[in-house]
């Protein structure tokens, strides 16, 4: 029976053939790259959506010749693949056409991968083997494994300030020769036993360490028995002093960043009370995938919780998460991945519905519980996932965060609880942004030694900036 659309597709493809004969060898048959994908469609019978007018005006050497009757991907891969675009299947079956980006591709062709990735390990031994290779990829390709030593400088530390169950003095970490990290310790108060380590990587929220939500979930660690480690971003915060905002978006700012982390765990764990057997570390967005870096790569990380942003199809929109190709380890591998490489160790992952954590409890969640699996741990990973939030570290995901630390990291939760027994926040102190800073309002405190040429930076890695047109100091 002859349908409406069938008679529609049918007139499109005469009208198809009617262009092709004005097409020959002459020409490179060459056409509109718009009619290649309209002659698409009919062929397919989809639809192709260009909301973004990316098609606009291309035209393309033998376009046509380009489609492949029965495989619709590779024929819209064939047309898009010459100017830089791809495309992304929506939930409603529909095809949008989007500028190629290496750190994002679509929730199909995410399950796709994770499918093959699941294929190349059945047991433990075999994941055991894809994981040493990843983590050696991983210090290789950070260049973790070329970073010069910690200088033997001693820490610089402001004046404790004391507050209810809990105090906070700042610091500035020489972690490369020249470079200093800056950040915040939260202590609980007083301090007379053994108190579990949290590491506390920022993400691209506003002011960073310095904004309401980051002090305040800091300080409710601590005053469950933590000692927190929060830290700023490279070039953002203090860093700014050495290395100007644009140079944030050098990929030397993942390395930098890992480092940090790492260098400032070697120093908390020096100190009397340090725990070195109850180190967690959790942060949101950036912050998420760094948590993720560390949990993967630090052996001494007991307990993670990556806060929006365990995805297959994102892996960071920002250099300092995906700008060293770390994510082209094992022949190609993804964040969801790189969260099972913390198995068997407890994780919490937080998603939610409005950002691209949206298909964690279908999608990357049992491709992470498969690993953990292997183990017969699949009750030490979680996942809270909040459908009508967005991407945060909100208060609903940090109340999501405090009890499981406090399971599997031995906290006092009882200590953050009001009389009705709930979790409260209310009783921490958020001080003003200059009381944060270890090198004075003015960074006047700045070490004489400190490195501000991001040239020398690279160098010190053995590298070359091949950003040489970003603003340098």
């Amino acid at each position: 029976m002859t349908t409406k659309k069938s008679i529609v597709a049918l007139l499109l493809l005469m009208s198809f053939e009617t262009l092709l004969y004005a097409q020959t060898s002459d020409t490179n048959y060459r056409a509109p790259v718009i009619e290649t994908i309209k002659k698409i469609e009919a062929i397919f019978n989809i639809k192709v959506v260009d909301d973004r007018d990316l098609l606009k005006d291309k035209e393309l050497d033998y376009a046509h010749w380009r489609i492949e009757q029965g495989n619709l991907e590779v024929s819209l891969a064939n047309v898009l693949v010459p100017f830089g675009l791809t495309y992304f299947k929506q939930p409603d079956g529909s095809y949008q056409i989007r500028k190629f980006e290496h750190h994002k591709v679509s929730t199909d062709k995410a399950a796709t991968k994770l499918s093959f990735l699941s294929h190349l390990y059945a047991d433990k031994n075999s994941w055991e083997a894809r994981k040493a290779d990843l983590k050696a990829c991983m210090i290789s390709s950070l260049g973790l494994s070329k970073a010069p030593a910690r200088p033997n400088s001693k820490p610089i530390l402001t004046k404790q300030r004391i507050y209810k169950g809990y105090s906070i003095e700042n610091i500035g970490l020489e972690i490369l020769p020249g470079v200093y990290t800056t950040g915040s310790i939260y202590k609980p108060y007083p301090l007379k036993e053994k108190a579990a380590v949290i590491i506390m990587p920022n993400g691209h929220f506003g002011d960073g360490r310095y904004r309401e939500s980051e002090q305040i979930r800091s300080a409710m660690l601590a005053k469950m028995g933590a000692i927190v480690v929060n830290f700023d971003l490279f070039a953002w915060g203090e860093s700014q002093l050495q290395f100007p905002a644009e140079t944030h978006r050098h990929s030397i700012a993942s390395t930098v960043q890992v480092l940090s982390g790492m260098r400032l765990l070697d120093y908390v764990l020096t100190l009397k009370y340090a725990d070195k057997n109850r180190v967690g570390v959790t942060g949101g967005s950036g912050g998420g995938s760094h948590t993720m870096f560390l949990a993967a790569l630090d052996d001494r990380v007991t307990v993670s919780v990556p806060v929006v942003m365990v995805s297959s199809h994102f892996s960071g929109g920002c250099p300092c998460e995906s700008g060293r190709g770390i994510h082209l380890c094992g022949n190609g591998t993804n964040n969801a991945e790189i969260a099972a490489m913390a198995a068997p160790k407890p994780q919490l992952i937080i998603s939610d519905d409005k950002d691209w954590t949206l298909a964690v409890p279908e999608l990357e969640l049992p491709f992470i519980q498969r690993t953990y699996g292997f183990y017969d741990k699949k009750a030490l990973l979680a996942n809270a996932h909040f459908a009508e939030e967005g991407h945060d570290y909100g208060a609903s995901k940090r109340k999501a965060m405090y009890p499981f630390m406090a399971k599997y990291l031995g906290l006092d939760l009882d200590k953050v609880k009001n009389a009705k027994g709930e979790i409260d926040e209310s009783t921490c102190t958020v001080e003003p942004y200059d009381k944060l800073f270890v090198f004075g309002n003015k960074g006047e405190k700045l070490p004489a030694n400190a490195l501000k040429n991001i040239d020398r930076l690279y160098e010190l890695f053995g590298e070359e900036n091949h950003k040489k047109d970003e603003v340098k100091n």
